[in-house]
């Protein structure tokens, strides 16, 4: 927070200076002027700001000087100043050279200021030199031997084309741009020539003169000897100014101060004759014997500049390296070529600020020219690996979204393949939607497979950042074109594997109706491709977000991978891979499957009617809980038997009737016995449905106990209730008012067609004994009970009655086998009817 108050309250401060200064001034017509950067000029008297035009967003600096900062001068120095300044504005705009800082717009003057723009600047000499300068801003020893080398080449086109002597050579005078380059600024005492009769050079001396302000003319600590001494100016007067700069700029200060003491300086210039030099430790042993000859007191002796440029202390590779960029625009495109393939080479041993400041400036001027881009580009790049990403989105990605866009050289898709992380890394989210995803639309659909490759191999590394809509829309569909139609084995592979990579970031429906169709649509058999398609099934198949359903891997994966197993061409790994997934979705299938059916089978089981033998074996069960003893009902063990009601025995002698020889069928004897008391407590299932059956018979004739029983008439229309018993061949009984409680004597087994019922008193039983011809009826029996057995018995007591033998009632007897549980099946068998009466 701290921070920001500090960074408000600089341009709050910086937009109310200018507030007070420009308003007037033209130049803030068409320029918009932000916050200060450096000062310059004879005693730092202009102010640099950044800014920009307003029309073009061009970059560039104004400079300003505030007329108020010469309040306390003289009225003639104030008048001389303002002058003097007017004057070397108007010089420098005048000089076009590389070396000599450029001017964007002339001079314009207000009540207040004076104001001119020029190309943006880093600062001046005087700003980066001595020991007070920030870290960041301190010249490293490549810079400045880059710098004076620009230096000399901008004096010596002053003084042999221009014909001009600056005359104030000096830090404040030095401008570094931008781009790192050192430009010559401060022409507000230079000379031009004014040839004498003969033609020969010659510049008018102005002699200098203590009346007028310090800062009104050159300064005595770069001025050459020759002034004081001979009262001349020639051009190496100049070069006298560069040695003093060359020892302030190693040293932190000129050789001697002066100030406005011109005697000291005439003192001082005797003191050069006698070569009485200042140490010189801080300047490089190779510079350090050229630098005395530029201080030489007679400036005939001195070196000339293009002798300087010769001296070993220049020879530095990085040197020639940032030379070699200076003079870049007068070669052509082969003798570029060559140098951008060396640079790789040399970029890493130069320092950071010298590559992005002084080296990339040259490079992305070469984008205009598109056969030097795949040489230019790869340099670029380097500079940007090395680069944090503020520096790279201020420096670099403005120059190369431009380049995005081009197809042409094919190798720019190339190189930006092959550095693609580097730029997935640097570039904003934003940045990389809007020009680095076109950029692989445009790889995709070209026809270089390495391009290809590359392309698909970075794709799914930032798929995190491409929407839904553009991989459906936009990705996806150009993969799988491309991986139908090319013709290269490794493409079609890399698709497929690009394609599974990218599984994870799409749905469960995208997959199902894009991704595993489309893999039946390949036709190429290739164990490389197959490998490649199974790989998309099973990462599709064990992914918890997509997971392909039972259906689909029935109908449609199983049936298509299946006969890639007989591919001819796979190894036997591969083969047990593909087998592999498949038993893997078969299993998926059947357990899926199983689960599915089991608990449709419990939803049946819970929504549906109880059938008969539910209610049967419930209600036995509550019998058995509610009977006190569990014993034995007519002397038989209480079980799950539904015939456990049942009493088949012998009838008593006491009350047996006399069998007619005449009768041809088996009687039965059913005795009408009281319950006993076991049995009363525990409702009698059997003998309540044969009572339901028996109740709401018709009138019948009852005889009396001497009477002959009267026979029983057929009565097609009664119904039984009891579902053992199949309705269509059961007799009505004639027989009216018989209570009948129990079937004790009822034997089912008799073959008689007939039916008669005889009545006889029974005074020792007190029941009534009745005697009736068995009916046709079909029984359904339980299970554990041999009908085979029974049958036996029937045919030996027929038998006995033949021979007047006593017959004894069969009993029925489980089998020795254990009771199955096949009763439900059984009473399953009963029609809808009969259960329903039942119930009812």
């Amino acid at each position: 927070m701290d921070m920001i108050n500090k960074f408000y309250s600089t341009a709050v401060q910086t937009v109310s200076t200018l507030s007070g200064v420009l308003p007037g001034n033209n130049v803030t017509r068409e320029y918009e002027v932000l916050e200060q950067v450096c000062t310059a000029g004879v005693g730092l008297m202009w102010k640099v700001y950044n800014g920009y035009k307003k029309s073009t967003k061009q970059e560039v600096s104004v400079f300003v000087f505030e007329k108020k900062s010469l309040e306390r001068w003289s009225k003639d120095d104030r008048e001389t100043m303002l002058e003097t300044l007017r004057r070397g504005v108007q010089q420098l705009t005048k000089i076009r050279h590389p070396h000599v800082l450029t001017v964007q717009h002339p001079l314009e003057e207000s009540r207040d200021s004076l104001a001119f723009a020029t190309e943006p600047v880093f600062a001046s000499l005087a700003n980066v030199v001595g020991d007070n300068v920030r870290s960041e801003k301190k010249l490293y020893d490549v810079e400045i031997r880059h710098g004076l080398l620009q230096l000399f080449d901008g004096l010596q086109f002053l003084h042999q084309d221009a014909k001009i002597v600056h005359r104030n050579i000096s830090a404040e005078t030095i401008v570094i741009n931008k781009n790192r380059s050192w430009k010559l600024f401060g022409f507000d005492f230079c000379i031009a020539n004014q040839p004498a009769t003969d033609g020969t050079p010659n510049w008018p001396f102005r002699e200098y003169t203590t009346s007028l302000h310090v800062l009104a003319q050159p300064s005595l600590e770069y001025t050459a000897p020759e002034v004081a001494l001979n009262s001349i100016n020639t051009p190496d007067s100049d070069l006298f100014s560069l040695g003093v700069l060359i020892f302030t700029i190693y040293s932190g200060k000129p050789l001697k101060m002066f100030g406005s003491d011109y005697s000291g300086f005439r003192r001082y210039a005797n003191d050069l004759n006698q070569r009485k030099y200042p140490p010189m430790n801080a300047v490089p042993g190779e510079l350090t014997e050229s630098l005395k000859a530029l201080l030489h007191p007679s400036a005939g002796l001195r070196p000339k500049l293009h002798e300087l440029k010769q001296i070993a202390y220049f020879q530095d590779v990085g040197v020639k390296t940032l030379s070699y960029l200076d003079s870049l625009y007068q070669w052509d495109n082969l003798q570029k070529s060559k140098f951008y393939k060396g640079l790789p080479q040399i970029i890493p041993t130069l320092p950071h600020r010298v590559n992005l400041h002084s080296i990339l400036p040259y490079l992305v001027k070469e984008f205009v020219n598109s056969p030097m881009i795949p040489f230019v580009l790869p340099n670029v790049l380097l500079i940007a690996e090395m680069s944090s990403q503020r520096e790279y989105c201020d420096h670099i990605l403005p120059h190369l979204k431009p380049i995005f866009k081009l197809t042409d050289p094919i190798q720019i898709l190339l190189i930006f393949m092959q550095k693609m992380d580097l730029l997935l890394k640097l570039t904003p989210a934003e940045e990389v939607k809007q020009s680095v995803l076109p950029l692989l639309y445009r790889s995709l659909e070209c026809d270089m497979p390495q391009i290809q490759d590359l392309c698909l191999a970075v794709l799914p590394t930032f798929s995190t950042l491409i929407d839904y809509n553009a991989m459906k829309n936009s990705v996806l569909p150009r993969i799988k074109k491309l991986c139908l139609q090319s013709s290269n084995v490794s493409v079609k592979v890399n698709c497929l594997i690009s394609i599974g990579k990218l599984l994870e970031n799409l749905d469960k429906w995208l997959v199902l109706d894009e991704i595993l169709p489309f893999l039946q649509q390949i036709q190429s058999r290739e164990p490389a491709i197959i490998m490649g398609i199974i790989g998309i099934y099973k990462i599709a198949m064990t992914n918890t977000k997509l997971g392909i359903t039972k259906d689909v891997m029935a109908h449609k994966c199983i049936p298509y991978l299946v006969p890639l197993s007989v591919e001819n061409g796979l190894t036997i790994a591969q083969f047990n891979t593909i087998i592999g997934l498949i038993k893997e979705m078969l299993g998926r299938v059947e357990q899926e499957q199983r689960e599915k059916l089991q608990q449709l089978s419990t939803i049946q089981r819970d929504n549906k009617p109880k059938d008969a033998s539910e209610i049967l074996a419930n209600e036995l069960d509550t019998s058995s809980a509610l009977s006190p003893t569990g014993g034995a009902n007519n002397g038989n063990k209480i079980n799950d038997d539904m015939f456990s009601g049942f009493t088949v025995g012998q009838p008593k002698a006491g009350n047996a009737a006399p069998i007619a020889p005449v009768k041809a069928k088996e009687q039965l004897k059913i005795t009408h016995n009281t319950m006993s008391a076991q049995s009363a407590g525990r409702p009698d299932i059997l003998s309540s449905m044969m009572q339901s059956n028996l109740t709401g018979l018709g009138a019948t004739a009852v005889t009396s106990p001497t009477s002959a029983p009267a026979p029983m008439q057929i009565n097609n229309g009664w119904h039984s209730a009891n579902p053992l018993v199949m309705n269509h061949q059961l007799a009505s009984p004639q027989a009216s008012n018989n209570n009948f409680s129990s079937l004790d004597n009822l034997d089912p087994f008799g073959g008689g067609t007939g039916v008669t019922a005889t009545a006889k008193p029974n005074n020792t039983n007190g029941a009534n004994t009745y005697t009736l011809q068995q009916p046709t009826v079909n029984y359904i029996y339980p299970a554990g009970y041999s009908l085979n057995s029974i049958q036996q018995h029937q045919q030996q007591q027929q038998q006995q009655h033949l021979l007047g033998k006593p017959s004894q009632a069969p009993t029925l007897q489980p089998q020795t086998q254990p009771l199955l549980p096949t009763d439900n099946q059984n009473l399953n068998a009963l029609s809808q009817q009969d259960i329903l009466n039942f119930l009812n």
